[in-house]
C-alpha cells in the first residue's frame, strides 16, 4: 500500500486556520466530504466517536484522526496542514499542525490497519514533517508522499 495513493488533489488543503481540536477535526471531515462525496456531518461524528476511544495526536505535531464511514469501497486519506497548531490531547502534549486523516469503509478489514501503519510510518520522518511544514502547493505535498511511497517501496 502506498501512501500517495490514499490522497487525491481535492484530498489535501493547506492553511487551514483553527483554534481547536474540534475545529481541525471538522475541517478533516470536510475535506474528506469534499473529496469523497460523503455528510461532512457523519464524517465528523465518526471522528469524534473515535477520537473518544483514545487521542490519535501521534506526537511531534502530528494526528491521523482516522473512522470507518458509510459510503467508502477502498481505504481512502486526506492531508489538512494548520496554520498554527492546535492542543490535540497528543502523546507527547505538542500541539499539532499535520492531520492525514484516513477513512475506510465500514466492511474494510486488513486495509485500514496497514493504511494506518503505512501514515503513522511514514509521519515519524522528522524530514518529511519538515519537508510538509514548508510545501507551498498541494502538488509539492502530494510530490513529498508519492517520494516517501516509492523510498519505502526501495
Amino acid at each position: 500500500m502506498d501512501i500517495a495513493d490514499l490522497l487525491s488533489p481535492e484530498g489535501v488543503v493547506l492553511r487551514g486556520a483553527m483554534s481547536s481540536k474540534r475545529q481541525a477535526l471538522g475541517a478533516v471531515a470536510e475535506v474528506a466530504a469534499n473529496a469523497f462525496k460523503l455528510d461532512s456531518a457523519k464524517v465528523l461524528e465518526a471522528l469524534l466517536e473515535r477520537e473518544a476511544l483514545g487521542s490519535t495526536g501521534l506526537g511531534y505535531g502530528v494526528a491521523v484522526p482516522h473512522a470507518r464511514v458509510e459510503g467508502l469501497d477502498r481505504v481512502c486519506g486526506v492531508f489538512v496542514r494548520l496554520e498554527q497548531p492546535v492542543a490535540y490531547e497528543a502523546l507527547d502534549d505538542r500541539p499539532v499542525d499535520l492531520l492525514f486523516g484516513l477513512f475506510a469503509p465500514l466492511t474494510a478489514g486488513a486495509d485500514h490497519l496497514r493504511a494506518l501503519a503505512v501514515v503513522s510510518r511514514a509521519m515519524r520522518s522528522p524530514e518529511l514533517r519538515e519537508r510538509l511544514r514548508q510545501a507551498q502547493t498541494v502538488d509539492g505535498v502530494q510530490a513529498l508522499f508519492v517520494q516517501t511511497g516509492s523510498a519505502a517501496a526501495a
